[in-house]
């Protein structure tokens, strides 16, 4: 039988912390939150590998535990933080963001998924998140304005219909760029005003909606 709890420890300290990952508090909700039970049941040997973990046959997966780490760390979510979690495709993002914040909005627009959360999320006790659908690129303006929003996947688009629910002083962390290309980005709200700032290279797989149209060529 796997020793899950086992692999969850190695998973913060050879992934994690050696990735300059400090907050205890992101620590401590990583060792917590059983990242094998969102999974498919014949994934969960590849839960805690060094790499995203696919949750679907469409594409959609659990972003690599050392790229989901820094983001978080670099949102700077406080106790009371109102969070939106985009793409939470099975829930454990927002398991995790759950224990750092004071309440999360999980979007996911694939009813299967939704489904996954929603029965994971209550068996794992989280009564401080609401899994909502809909589509990821529109955000979910009704549970909003956010301290904090989060991109679980790659946008190719800057995300403006998402920044514009931020509050002031309010912060956005998302994978711009496909593939290899990929960088780790932190929008900050001021004023009417969104800066970005580029933080590492990361790759993750593009969530829905967030494709660059294709450009029209004579």
């Amino acid at each position: 039988m796997a020793d899950y709890a086992r692999a969850r420890r190695t998973m913060v300290e050879n992934q994690i912390r050696t990735a300059d990952v400090t907050d205890l508090r992101i620590l401590s909700a990583l060792l917590e939150v059983p990242r094998e039970a969102y999974v498919p049941p014949a994934r969960r040997a590849i839960a805690y590998l060094d790499e995203n973990v696919p949750v679907n046959a469409s594409g959609r997966a659990l972003l690599k535990p050392m790229v989901f780490a820094k983001l978080v760390q670099a949102a700077q979510i406080g106790e009371t933080d109102h969070v939106l979690d985009v793409g939470c495709a099975s829930g454990y993002s927002a398991a995790v963001l759950a224990r750092l914040a004071a309440n999360v909005v999980a979007l996911e627009e694939d009813a299967a998924l939704a489904r996954m959360a929603v029965d994971t999320l209550a068996q794992s006790g989280m009564h401080n998140v609401s899994v909502v659908s809909g589509p990821l690129a529109a955000g979910s303006a009704p549970g909003g304005p956010y301290d904090v929003i989060m991109l679980e996947g790659a946008t190719e688009v800057r995300p403006d219909s998402l920044i514009a629910q931020l509050k002031e002083g309010g912060r956005l962390v998302a994978i711009v760029g496909a593939g290899p290309a990929g960088k780790a980005t932190l929008y900050c709200m001021t004023g009417r005003h969104a800066t970005a700032k580029p933080l590492f290279d990361a790759a993750a797989p593009l969530l829905p909606g967030f494709v660059k149209p294709a450009e029209f060529v004579f």
